[in-house]
Formats: C-alpha cells, sequence, structure tokens
C-alpha cells in the first residue's frame, strides 16, 4: 500500500513541476510579445503583404503602435484599419 501511495505523490509532483515550467515559458512569452510586439505585427504584416494578403490590414497594422492596435480591436478580434 505504501508504495502504491508513494508512485501516487510522486507522479502529482512531476504535473506540478510540468505546469510551473509551462507557466514561466508563458510568461516569458508574453513579456517578448510585449518588448517586441511592434517589430513582429511589421514582419508579419509585410510577410502577408508579399504572399498577396489584404494590404489595407496590413498597413493599418504598422502604422499603429501596440497599446494603440490593442485599443482598438473590435469584439470580434479585428483592428480597425
Amino acid at each position: 500500500m505504501k508504495k502504491k501511495r508513494q508512485t501516487s505523490r510522486k507522479s502529482g509532483q512531476t504535473m506540478v513541476e510540468y505546469i510551473i515550467i509551462v507557466v514561466i515559458i508563458a510568461i516569458a512569452a508574453i513579456a517578448i510579445f510585449g518588448v517586441f510586439g511592434d517589430t513582429i505585427r511589421q514582419k508579419m504584416s509585410g510577410a502577408v503583404n508579399e504572399l498577396g494578403g489584404d494590404s489595407s490590414a496590413a498597413s493599418a497594422a504598422t502604422d499603429t503602435e501596440s497599446a494603440d492596435w490593442l485599443r482598438d480591436l473590435d469584439a470580434d478580434g479585428a483592428g480597425s484599419p
């Protein structure tokens, strides 16, 4: 009985460790996007433009700063030009 209880406890500990790692990676990704958000948006809009996407949406994304773009999001998630 003691062996099974110890295995269960170790399994729970492993799950908590994985959750902590995922949370740390998510926080790092949010921080990186916050620092490089404008650059990432410009690069992505350039790629979309080159691939034949909507050029008005790409230019609207590059004309605004991150805070302005996030503030102007529509309810459906599309930014207003």
